[in-house]
């Protein structure tokens, strides 16, 4: 059972993601924000499950956040920001057949996943890791959502990927962009295919006394 900290006063989100820093900010939590982009490798062992994978990359986001806010809370001086903040890192992945399919490498990766997932279900996996600075006390959980991929033709995938949107993303592509237009239907959290659950970070926030509503 985590403890219930007092005088929580900042957020920091270990991400370089501008969606997840606009989900975050939908929340509307009144908690100063701070941004930090860790340098992660984000390299996996062969036997960790899509589940387990997201898990431990969260968790490594976190720890690398954590590290980068201590050097410059001494750098600047500003021993507050290491002891009060609680940080929050997300990681994606999108698994079919249980083959985890990261951020394309160009558009030609890009094209070749999409053709792999069009007409068929795969799966959505975020996972979040919460940390609280001041004693390094870290809570892990993941989400899961299965999307159903439209029928669509190699020319529409190439035509996709020559966008740019999914350049960026688990999966080759952007639900909440033109990559909508290539799902059929989802089952579970439409904001884990974004890549930020938000029902789930508002249970993990609560018990550090940051509440959503």
């Amino acid at each position: 059972m985590l403890q219930n900290p007092i005088g929580i006063s900042r957020l920091v989100l270990a991400s370089s993601s501008p969606r997840r820093r606009e989900l975050v900010a939908s929340l509307d939590l009144s908690l100063p924000v701070s941004v930090l982009s860790p340098d992660v490798d984000e390299s996996v062992l062969p036997a960790w499950t899509p589940d387990e994978t997201v898990r431990q990359l969260s968790a490594a986001k976190a720890q690398a956040a954590l590290e980068l806010l201590k050097g410059r809370s001494g750098a600047e001086g500003d021993e507050l920001l290491a002891l009060d903040a609680v940080i929050i890192a997300a990681d994606t992945v999108v698994a079919l057949d249980g083959e985890v399919l990261g951020k394309p490498l160009d558009e030609k990766d890009a094209a070749a996943m999409l053709m792999k997932l069009q007409g068929k279900r795969h799966e959505v996996y975020t996972g979040i890791a919460v940390l609280q600075s001041g004693n390094g006390q870290m809570h892990v959980e993941s989400k899961k959502t299965i999307v159903t991929m439209k029928p669509f033709t190699e020319e529409k995938a190439r035509k996709y990927a020559a966008t740019g949107e999914p350049l960026d993303k688990a999966g080759a592509y952007g639900i909440q962009g033109l990559g909508a237009t290539l799902v059929e239907e989802i089952e579970g959290c439409y904001f884990n295919v974004v890549g930020l659950p938000l029902s789930l970070l508002a249970d993990m926030l609560e018990p550090y006394g940051i509440q959503a509503i």
